[in-house]
């Protein structure tokens, strides 16, 4: 009889309750921020309005979380660590979660793995009670001293499986996921004080607050640079914050998404997000915003994962244009109505024979006076402006919203020609003395212009004091840029036939999901057909993108395709970002150069466009066109104030 004859047949046999336990547990709680996370929101699901929570070692040697909730009598303290035993699914509904927790795995993941103290009081008990797991043995309850609330502390987690602990990051690293579930959970529950200490370390003790202070310090920008948006199509509804293009990170940690109240981190809102910020931000960065959609509990189904972040749509097609849309139309405002970048100028302490002087007679030495040279004309691509803008009263009575119709039909205003590029409107009738007299002075953002620096830079005073600077370049370049755009959207692209149609081979499914949206692809010049199995016929390309890679551009486009078959292949990166790089070159081409002298009126007629046209506040590579010194800056400059 052989070797391999004599090794007994495996058979199948049910594992050990600690065996299954530890195996749900690595499911659950992966790393200390997730056994945080799922603490949190019991306390928070136990209607907890004061949260304290402290970390050692990253999460590693201790995690306490103390809350002042409802409680737990003492013959639910036993049930509250066996697998599978909640309050929370009163009538076994699935389909209709309400709390943050629902599954019953959390506490007895965690015990099994770690030292787990649970100690806990109802406001009726005269007592509070206290029970032990460790590596999933359990004693009590027992009587002990508590308030009322429950206080949890996790020991040494995964004592009891040494192969996950090794494979833990450093406490540092281990730290920064805890708090990126702290900021989370605060930006969930603004009517909660939390306080979160981490390595001995307060990284921040929050109060109650209504939602936009609490956005504003946990991700750590004025209130001032939030953008409200607030909308409803159906029965889904998207509010939140977002910060405008002057506002970015180097990663996407700024980034913060709730769905019926729930955390999540969702790859259908962020590809939304990222959409929505295409034209406005530079590649590589990320917006700052936190986002609520709210929608019917049967269109979303949470129950995916037990770490309970990611979701399923009934529609994902549906609440990805919607989500891109307010997003989009938020950020659809003119220079000046919020999202510009308050300059820092770093010269504090400098001295001033530090400050270099330019010689008269360089590249950027002109004269004003008679005599000198006359400032060239600058074709800007509209005429001067005499449009009269709104008074802060008619601000202030924008829509439920927060967004003027403008912003909200997120089309350019009625007195700009998007074909011509003119702003311009029709001469109104000339008012009466009365009417002269209670006119009210137009409103303009950028100010007025006096003067140019290094003829590159036009220097505005605002309405309210502050001196604002204008990069001419920059700010021409994005008025030039949504003019193609404009071009773009609405199919306006000229296709460029090639000499011989050239067959592009493809896995099945891409070459599926790119015949079926032959249509779609065509109103961009992108002419193809199925060719066989697996095989697209390419007969026309976008003019622009001729003389590039045809097979690379297919092939990406299709990626993405199959990855998202609900997305619309005008809004793929591939394709986009390639329309997006091509009018990007044609627009910084087609725009005034920094080193031109301009007239006032040329001046004052880019600064109106600017304060007319959406996405001003930065250029099509994500620069800003302008800065803003306000009176505080100045005086911190000239040492007034410290």
């Amino acid at each position: 009889m052989s070797e391999e004859e004599t090794v007994a047949r495996p058979v199948i046999r049910r594992l050990s309750s600690h065996v299954v336990d530890l195996i749900a547990a690595g499911e659950v709680v992966e790393r200390p921020a997730a056994a945080l996370k799922e603490l949190v929101e019991n306390a928070l699901d136990a209607g907890a309005t004061r949260l304290e929570v402290t970390l050692r070692e990253g999460g590693c040697e201790l995690i306490e979380v103390s809350d002042n909730g409802r409680g737990m009598e003492a013959e639910e303290l036993p049930l509250a660590v066996e697998r599978h035993c909640t309050s929370k699914l009163p009538d076994d509904d699935l389909t209709a979660i309400r709390t943050l927790g629902f599954r019953g795995e959390a506490l007895p993941s965690i015990g099994a793995s770690a030292r787990l103290f649970l100690t806990s009081r109802t406001e009726t008990a005269d007592t509070a009670w206290e029970l032990s797991v460790q590596g999933g043995a359990v004693e009590g309850p027992v009587p002990s001293a508590g308030a009322v609330g429950t206080r949890v502390v996790v020991r040494d987690l995964f004592f009891a499986t040494p192969a996950r602990r090794k494979f833990l990051k450093t406490a540092r690293v281990e730290g920064s996921h805890a708090e990126a579930v702290m900021r989370r959970v605060a930006l969930s529950a603004p009517d909660c004080a939390i306080r979160f200490v981490l390595d001995g370390r307060e990284v921040f003790n929050l109060p109650p607050q209504d939602i936009r202070t609490r956005v504003a310090t946990v991700l750590g920008v004025p209130e001032d640079g939030l953008l409200a948006l607030d909308e409803q199509r159906g029965a889904m509804r998207l509010s939140g914050y977002v910060c405008g293009p002057g506002e970015t990170r180097r990663t996407g940690s700024g980034q913060f998404m709730l769905v019926n109240n729930r955390p999540v981190v969702d790859p259908i809102l962020r590809t939304a997000v990222r959409v929505a910020y295409r034209p406005v931000i530079e590649k590589g960065r990320f917006p700052v915003l936190l986002l609520h959609l709210q929608l019917p509990l049967d269109r979303v189904d949470v129950n995916v994962h037990p770490a309970k972040t990611e979701l399923r749509f009934a529609d994902e097609a549906d609440v990805r244009g919607f989500v891109i849309g307010v997003v989009g139309r938020a950020l659809a405002r003119g220079a000046g109505e919020g999202g510009g970048i308050q300059a820092d100028l770093g010269i504090i302490g400098r001295r001033a024979s530090s400050i270099s002087r330019r010689v008269p007679g360089t590249a950027y030495s002109y004269e004003h006076t008679g005599g000198g040279r006359t400032p060239p004309s600058v074709d800007l691509g509209f005429g001067a402006s005499v449009r009269r803008f709104p008074s802060p009263a008619a601000v202030e009575r924008k829509g439920a919203s927060g967004l003027d119709e403008r912003q909200r039909n997120y089309t350019p205003s009625p007195g700009w020609d998007v074909e011509t590029g003119e702003c311009r409107e029709e001469k109104p009738p000339a008012p009466s003395a009365v009417q002269e007299r209670q006119a009210e002075p137009p409103l303009q953002p950028l100010g007025v212009p006096i003067g140019q620096i290094h003829a590159t830079y036009i220097l505005s005073v605002a309405p309210d004091g502050d001196l604002i600077l204008t990069d001419q370049h920059a700010a021409h370049e994005r008025l030039t840029h949504e003019r193609l755009r404009a071009r773009f959207a609405e199919g306006a692209v000229r296709a460029q036939a090639l000499l011989l149609p050239e067959v592009v081979d493809l896995p099945h499914e891409a070459a599926e999901a790119l015949a079926a949206r032959a249509e779609e692809l065509a109103g961009f010049g992108l002419e193809i057909e199925a060719f066989g199995s697996g095989s697209i016929l390419v007969r026309s390309i976008p003019a622009p993108l001729s003389g590039g890679d045809v097979e690379g551009l297919l092939r990406d486009v299709a990626d993405e395709l199959v990855q998202m078959p609900d997305l619309p292949a005008r809004q793929t990166d591939s394709l986009d970002g390639r329309f997006e790089a091509i009018m990007a070159r044609m627009a910084c081409h087609g725009s005034i150069r920094a080193g031109r002298v301009l007239k006032q009126e040329e001046m004052d007629a880019l600064l109106r466009g600017m304060e007319q046209h959406p996405r001003a506040n930065t250029c099509p590579h994500g620069r800003p066109t302008w800065l803003k010194l306000d009176k505080d800056g100045l005086e911190k400059l000239f040492g007034r104030v410290r």
